[in-house]
């Protein structure tokens, strides 16, 4: 089944989860609500990276060339990948593709690793970059 997109309502809406699962408190919650937490602010921060693209003017690449194409990649590929951004925003792109702390140590094969891994100030970092991401999407 095929799925439409709503990036910016996307972005959000996994901001906020990963904001009720950080602050759950329960027996047995903590870290490992933290580290999921953490894991969905990596990808609220990547939805409003990738919806500042699309304001900009870029467009996802053919389904053949998706290995290439920034619309599919996450953190730390993404930030990479901006570098050579262009269109209206794309100053403000490799802006953040230049950011050494935007998502640091933050990868998508975080969600395989134990709850050990995750470092809790790490995911108060993310936290502040996903929300800080979000921030600018809104205000475009």
């Amino acid at each position: 089944m095929a799925y439409s997109q709503d990036v910016r309502s996307a972005a959000r809406r996994h901001l906020r989860a990963a904001q009720i699962l950080q602050g759950h408190v329960g027996a047995g919650d903590q870290p490992g609500c933290r580290a999921v937490a953490g894991y969905l602010f990596g990808l609220a921060g990547e939805l409003a990276v990738k919806e500042l693209m699309r304001l900009s003017g870029m467009r996802p690449l053919p389904p053949s060339e998706r290995h290439d194409d920034p619309f599919f990649a996450h953190f730390p590929v993404l930030k990479t990948m901006l570098s050579t951004a262009n269109g209206r925003r794309a100053g403000e792109l490799r802006e953040l593709s230049e950011d050494p702390r935007l998502f640091q140590n933050w990868d998508v094969a975080m969600r395989y690793a134990p709850t050990k891994d995750i470092d809790a100030n790490w995911v108060a970092t993310w936290e502040e970059s996903a929300e800080r991401l979000i921030e600018r999407m809104e205000t475009v």
